[in-house]
């Protein structure tokens, strides 16, 4: 059962392109140990709303905290809001694992490699640790007969488990997921949704934007149908997929169930 920790919590975020107003008053309060799914039709603010949490956006109003910290913005008393520097951020990152729809690895550096970077710039791990530790996390993501392949040599089921090592190997205290199947082969997607799954059951806290809704369900401690930039509606999974008391979320619903059939 979820802790009753508090280690994201979102008030008021807003925020815009431009005249597009992507967010739009979120709240959330995600608690150690729980999975919140985040679904909704594309344009809703998901994928924003993760980029918020790890400051790749900065955020207009509202406020981000992750373990207490304030995400964006130094805690200043008065109205004047300050952008924290770039070394302050890349260590309030570094407690906010990402894995993203591309791979994002790096092309010339090993499985391995790619899972040590990290760890030895920003972790300060010694050669040995950051080996060590990346050996474990490929080998617990199913694959420790990749350690020394390039991501030219691995298939994108398997590059995106080495970013999911890559991202669980710095000990965050929250991984964001966002759409990682998508860019991948259908039969792909299993052996990337298994490894999350382990990772849930160990108490993994994780914010997951996806549309695969057996995933969702099976997964999910908390599901949020996001529309319109904001939560519209929340619940269990099963209350959620039911999706009878919205009419936006049964549209929702009956398009993706349309599209896997």
């Amino acid at each position: 059962m979820p802790g009753s920790e508090l280690v994201v919590q979102i008030r008021g975020l807003k925020k815009s392109f431009g005249a597009n107003r992507v967010l739009d008053g979120v709240d959330l309060d995600v608690h150690k140990g729980e999975v919140v799914v985040v679904i909704g039709p594309s344009g809703s603010g998901k994928t924003t709303l993760l980029r918020c949490i790890n400051l790749l956006e900065t955020y207009d109003e509202g406020s981000i905290r992750v373990d207490g910290v304030e995400v964006g913005f130094r805690d200043s008393g008065g109205s004047v809001r300050k952008h924290r520097h770039d070394r302050e951020l890349a260590g309030i990152r570094a407690d906010i694992g990402m894995v993203f729809q591309q791979f994002n690895l790096f092309p010339h550096l090993t499985a391995r490699e790619n899972v040590m970077l990290g760890l030895r710039k920003v972790r300060g791990r010694s050669v040995l640790e950051a080996k060590q530790i990346a050996e474990q996390w490929l080998d617990r993501v199913g694959l420790s007969d990749k350690f020394a392949s390039l991501p030219g040599q691995l298939s994108g089921g398997q590059q995106q488990r080495v970013g999911i090592a890559r991202a669980v190997a710095m000990g965050p205290k929250v991984l964001l997921l966002d759409e990682i199947t998508s860019a991948l082969d259908p039969e792909l997607v299993g052996e990337v949704l298994n490894v999350v799954q382990e990772l849930a059951r160990d108490g993994m806290t994780m914010i997951v934007v996806t549309h695969e809704m057996t995933f969702a369900r099976d997964v999910a401690t908390r599901i949020l149908f996001m529309d319109g930039g904001r939560i519209q509606v929340e619940g269990t999974p099963r209350n959620v997929l039911s999706g009878t008391n919205h009419e936006r979320l049964k549209a929702f619903l009956a398009r993706i169930e349309m599209k896997h059939h």
